[in-house]
């Protein structure tokens, strides 16, 4: 009988699993990388040319390396993914943390990628436009 549940309970979840999956038009280049007209909106697109930051991700990792201080209360070592937006003048706003360690260090993360200089902004349509960005940043 208990086999019988859990075969039962996986072929559920198997088919709403399924059920919820799309075949996307065309694979995107980045991960979590969208253009929001606003916000809120839920309806992305994909942009002609994403944000970058002057020299690279590597400069960028680079910078959050440099800039980032370790809270002394905090020892925990992974990843935080940081999610923002990047606006039509290059600036970063709208920090925000999708995975956390611990609060101090989501605090420090928040504060490092605020800070950052203003990147190229993202192109659609030959204008520049509001790109949602997430990034992951790994803690050892």
């Amino acid at each position: 009988m208990k086999k019988l549940f859990i075969t039962v309970i996986l072929l559920i979840f198997t088919a709403c699993l399924k059920a919820q999956t799309s075949t996307p038009e065309a694979p995107p280049d980045l991960d979590k990388i969208t253009i929001e007209e606003n916000v809120d909106s839920s309806k992305t697109i994909a942009a002609e040319r994403i944000p970058e930051f002057p020299g690279g991700l590597e400069k960028f990792m680079s910078y959050v390396t440099q800039n980032f201080r370790m809270p002394r209360s905090s020892h925990n070592a992974g990843k935080v993914i940081v999610a923002f937006i990047i606006e039509k003048d290059g600036s970063v706003t709208n920090v925000k943390v999708s995975r956390g360690l611990s609060s101090d260090i989501d605090h420090e993360a928040i504060r490092v990628v605020s800070r950052s200089p203003k990147w190229l902004p993202g192109i659609q349509n030959g204008k520049a436009v509001r790109v949602g960005y997430s990034i992951p940043i790994t803690i050892n």
